[in-house]
């Protein structure tokens, strides 16, 4: 990652170097729950106004591309009176969005630091929804206790173990309800960390889901992302007795010239940044639905 987008937190966790190695659900958790409440403020004051975390009913966003829940409906057309959870949903502009379409939203989040931020734009007008802190791995909710479930780059990129994730999901979803999420495109995994031409170059196996983690001085893991292909996604997916509806690839919008992090025109003119999963539990038999 770079250096300039995360200084501040960077600096406040000692990141040192990187390194590929395995890690645990427990480490891993821990290293993001420190990275995202020490990167709370710098990601903001780069993001906050693309996503809309700042406008009194806040936006849905899906990804870079700038696809948005309010033209692309994967969730549905029709929101009014749904219990929807929001997985990794930082400042939860999109769960206050989808409130303000009728939806009874619940934002998780496993970062404090970011629900804070979420409270105070919250405290400033618009809808209120409630916030849990929590881990993806084990939702602390009942089953079948959510109509609809999404998550736009939280948590599944963080955790050590996804195919959880899609179980934990399957177990709080009631029978024909649909859960949507947005991860970076698996074969950006090849590709450095970078918008320039410098991360047109393939360098890493696609095969190889070692995580990426930076460390302290002491080794100690300051951040983490995993990795899985599409395959794998697929097949926790289905695992989880879920059903795939659909993997939507953005192509780069012609009016969009800003780079996130290593998203970039340049890049997303050959290549996929982002892929969107659109999954349902499915109906039990004899329901109306």
């Amino acid at each position: 990652m770079s250096e300039d987008r995360h200084a501040q937190a960077n600096a406040l966790l000692g990141t040192a170097g990187t390194a590929r190695t395995r890690l645990s659900s427990a480490d891993s958790e821990r290293a993001s729950r420190r990275w995202w409440d020490a990167d709370a403020d710098q990601y903001h004051q780069t993001h906050a106004d693309f996503l809309g975390v700042d406008s009194p009913g806040g936006e849905f966003v899906w990804c870079p591309e700038g696809l948005h829940e309010g033209d692309m409906h994967f969730l549905g057309e029709d929101l009014a009176g749904k219990r929807v959870l929001e997985i990794g949903c930082g400042s939860a502009p999109c769960a206050r969005w989808l409130a303000g379409q009728g939806a009874l939203p619940v934002g998780l989040d496993l970062s404090m630091g970011m629900l804070e931020r979420g409270l105070a734009a919250m405290a400033r007008g618009g809808p209120r929804i409630p916030l849990v802190q929590a881990g993806a791995e084990a939702l602390p909710f009942a089953d079948a206790s959510f109509d609809l479930a999404c998550s736009a780059f939280g948590a599944v990129p963080f955790v050590a173990d996804s195919a959880l994730v899609m179980r934990e999901v399957a177990r709080v979803l009631r029978p024909g309800g649909r859960w949507v999420f947005s991860v970076n495109h698996p074969m950006r995994w090849i590709f450095p960390d970078d918008p320039g031409p410098a991360g047109l170059t393939a360098s890493i196996p696609y095969f190889d889901r070692t995580p990426y983690v930076e460390v302290d001085a002491d080794g100690a893991a300051t951040y983490v992302e995993h990795h899985r292909t599409i395959g794998d996604r697929v097949r926790e997916i289905v695992a989880a007795g879920l059903v795939l509806r659909d993997i939507v690839e953005p192509d780069w919008p012609e009016w969009l010239d800003r780079e996130w992090g290593q998203w970039s025109p340049l890049r997303g003119e050959l290549f996929p940044g982002t892929a969107i999963f659109v999954t349902e539990k499915p109906a039990e038999v004899g329901s109306a639905n």
